[in-house]
C-alpha cells in the first residue's frame, strides 16, 4: 500500500534534506582538504643553504633577533630586524624574516606587504619567491580572504615546480 498525503511528503522532505546534507559536508570535506593540501607547504623550512647576508653585522643581528624570537620578545627582535634593514635594505632575506615574525604576531596586512617587498628584491629565487607567496597566502588566509589565500599558495606551488 501506497504512503500518500502528508506522511509521503514529509518522508520525501525529509530525504531531500538528507541528501542535501550529505552533498553539503562532500562540499565542505572537499574545500578543506582543498585548502590544506595548499598549505602543507607553509611551514617547510626555507632552504638554509646560504646565509642570510655576508655582512658580520647582520648576521649578528639576525642571530639576536631569533634569540629574541625564541626567548618570547617579539618586540624586540622586530627593532633588531629593522636594524639589519638600515644595513642592508636590500636584502630580500631580512624582507622575509620580517614578514614572517609579522605573521606570527598577527599583523596579517603588514606581514604580506613585507613578504611582497622581499619578493621585489628576490630577483629570480624561485625557493625565496615560494616562501613569500606561502606567507601571503596565509596572511590572506588568517584576514578571511581564501580566494586570495588560494591564488597565493597556487602562485608558491607554481614556482616550485619552474
Amino acid at each position: 500500500m501506497r504512503n500518500t498525503g502528508a506522511g509521503a511528503f514529509t518522508e520525501e522532505l525529509v530525504s531531500e534534506i538528507v541528501s542535501m546534507s550529505k552533498r553539503f559536508f562532500l562540499l565542505v570535506v572537499m574545500t578543506l582538504s582543498s585548502l590544506l593540501s595548499a598549505c602543507a607547504g607553509l611551514y617547510a623550512p626555507t632552504p638554509e643553504a646560504r646565509p642570510v647576508s655576508d655582512n658580520n653585522a647582520v648576521l649578528a643581528l639576525v642571530d639576536s633577533a631569533r634569540n629574541d624570537i625564541a626567548s618570547g620578545k617579539p618586540d624586540a627582535a622586530v627593532g633588531t630586524l629593522e636594524r639589519a634593514l638600515r644595513i642592508e635594505p636590500r636584502n630580500p632575506l631580512l624582507w622575509q624574516e620580517l614578514a614572517r615574525l609579522r605573521l606570527q604576531q598577527g599583523q596579517y596586512q603588514q606581514a604580506e606587504g613585507l613578504a611582497a617587498r622581499s619578493n621585489g628584491w628576490a630577483g629570480n629565487d624561485k625557493p625565496l619567491r615560494a616562501e613569500n607567496w606561502r606567507v601571503i597566502g596565509e596572511a590572506r588566509l588568517k584576514r578571511g580572504d581564501h580566494a586570495g589565500a588560494q591564488a597565493a599558495f597556487d602562485t608558491a606551488a607554481r614556482l616550485g615546480t619552474e
